[in-house]
């Protein structure tokens, strides 16, 4: 999925003008620094404290809850689930807030094509074990457009698992960001890319 931003006459975006955009983004960009992970309610709460008169918070708190996330998930994503799926559990693993994180899974129709296994963190780097516990295999195979989590990852649990970087959204186009780790196991332009690849393919990339 991808971010939207909201601008003044923009499309498919709330109109609540440049201003109260822009300061939003950054509350946006400051608290996921703090958290680690992309919070667009607390952003909001945020922007509520500093401007408890506007009643334009109302309108992005309703275009938030209705966001059409079906339509915005990559091309052939679905595709992709459904050929891992053919070769065992295959799971949502994320990280982001309780309460709207949950929703974009649900709302994006991932939830059901998961067979309902979803697993949301605060820092899922950080809960390998629970992992391992919930889903234990030989083998993993962890997909993620945040290089630094596939190297975190990586770090822990070496052969057993293989990376793969779609090289898609936001966080796969911080090339700065990307070249500060070591590349994935695997790396396509598209996520759609995956449909190419079988099995074999990703046990041997990671020895």
């Amino acid at each position: 999925m991808t971010e939207s931003r909201w601008t003044s006459g923009a499309t498919s975006s709330v109109k609540i003008g440049r201003e109260r955009s822009e300061r939003y983004w950054t509350l946006f960009e400051a608290l996921r620094s703090e958290l680690g992970y992309a919070d667009y309610l607390g952003a909001l709460q945020r922007y509520r404290v500093e401007c408890p008169y506007d009643s334009k918070v109302l309108t992005v708190s309703t275009y938030l809850i209705n966001y059409p996330f079906a339509n915005r998930l990559f091309p052939n994503s679905l595709d992709v689930i459904e050929k891992c799926k053919q070769w065992g559990p295959t799971v949502i693993l994320s990280d982001g807030d309780v309460v709207f994180q949950p929703r974009k899974v649900e709302r994006s129709g991932l939830s059901e094509e998961v067979d309902e296994n979803i697993l949301i963190y605060i820092h899922k780097e950080q809960e390998l074990a629970d992992v391992e516990r919930r889903y234990p295999a030989r083998h993993y195979v962890l997909v993620d457009d945040k290089i630094r989590i596939l190297t975190a990852i990586k770090k822990v649990w070496g052969g057993r698992v293989t990376t793969v970087f779609p090289r898609q959204g936001h966080y796969a186009h911080d090339t700065q960001e990307v070249a500060r780790y070591p590349p994935a196991d695997i790396s396509v332009d598209r996520i759609g890319d995956l449909l190419n690849y079988d099995l074999s393919v990703f046990q041997r990339a990671s020895q």
